[in-house]
């Protein structure tokens, strides 16, 4: 597997012998993802609670896990508001 990484865009791209993935904007599909499991454990969570015992507990904690999930938003944000680029090297160094 080969990764290619493009300083000056938001852009990756993996090769798997004559495949690629080539994913763009990274950390808008990283926000994505983490919204699409933020819904699905909620979901599972409120499906749990109609039920009693152990599968009510697991709810609860699927709760507690969207909760955390929570938190992984703005840090995305904020990574990719904050990402640090290497600047080229000039001839003059101090």
């Amino acid at each position: 597997m080969y990764r290619e990484d493009k300083q000056h865009s938001d852009e990756t791209t993996f090769t798997l012998g004559r495949e690629e993935l080539v994913i763009h904007r990274r950390h808008e599909l990283a926000s994505t993802v983490n919204d699409l499991l933020l819904g699905l454990w909620f979901t599972i969570g409120s499906v749990c609670f109609f039920y009693q015992g152990s599968i009510k507990e697991a709810g609860i904690w699927l709760f507690v896990l969207g909760s955390l999930q929570l938190l992984v938003r703005p840090v995305i944000r904020l990574h990719r508001q904050l990402t640090l680029k290497q600047l080229p090297s000039s001839s003059q160094e101090f």
